[in-house]
């Protein structure tokens, strides 16, 4: 939920696992809301400026970024799908970047693709308006620069996980972003787990979780 009293400990577990899988892997952190400078832009600026320390990262360790994929989970996932789509946003664009990192596909695992529909005075919904500053319908020009369903066609290859009974993000946050990602011409795949709740996805011991693993593997080996 984009929230402080959650952090990245929470996903170590899928982390590992791709690293064992032999995926050099970056868990990052970023200011969340309820940090102070979190919210609006600081998460944007956080996790636009890790993405983009890959290119040093690259040289260092010796990183094919042309093979490089994003992923994240349920908040983490609309971050990755966002990081997918910054390069169109306006040139001078703080959020942006003066040489944002590409990525040859994006794996989003329950992940919000839609702020706007996403919004709710209930659950996970409700820190909608502490990500953005305000209500989706108050600040319209935040929505449009951090929403990807504003951002498409995303490029690259899109793949989104769902859990089947995902209490948190719903399915149709996939299926209606994906319909939208198709007509803008993005190679758009859903993969709905039946049985699996919101974490699953993340748990590499899971058949879910392992499902998971075996597409990033997929997706790192056939770059670009």
């Amino acid at each position: 939920c984009w929230l402080a009293e959650y952090d990245l400990g929470y996903i170590s577990g899928l982390a590992a696992a791709l690293a064992a899988n032999g995926i050099a892997t970056w868990s990052v952190e970023y200011r969340r809301v309820g940090d102070t400078g979190g919210g609006w832009p600081g998460t944007f600026v956080d996790v636009a400026a890790a993405a983009d320390r890959l290119t040093e990262l690259s040289l260092e360790h010796r990183l094919d970024l042309n093979r490089s994929i994003v992923v994240g989970h349920s908040a983490g996932g609309h971050l990755a799908l966002w990081l997918a789509g910054r390069k169109w946003l306006e040139g001078d664009d703080p959020l942006r970047g003066d040489a944002p990192v590409s990525f040859s596909a994006v794996l989003s695992l329950a992940g919000v693709a839609d702020l706007a529909a996403y919004a709710s005075p209930h659950g996970c919904g409700s820190a909608v308006a502490g990500l953005l500053g305000g209500e989706p319908t108050e600040v319209p020009e935040r929505l449009q620069r951090a929403s990807p369903m504003e951002l498409l066609p995303l490029g690259g290859e899109v793949v989104l996980v769902v859990g089947e009974l995902d209490p948190i993000v719903p399915a149709d946050q996939a299926s209606v972003f994906a319909e939208a990602a198709r007509r803008m011409g993005d190679s758009v795949t859903v993969r709905s787990n039946p049985g699996a709740g919101h974490f699953e996805l993340i748990d590499p011991t899971t058949p879910a979780g392992k499902a998971v693993v075996e597409m990033a593997r997929n997706l790192v080996s056939r770059g670009p």
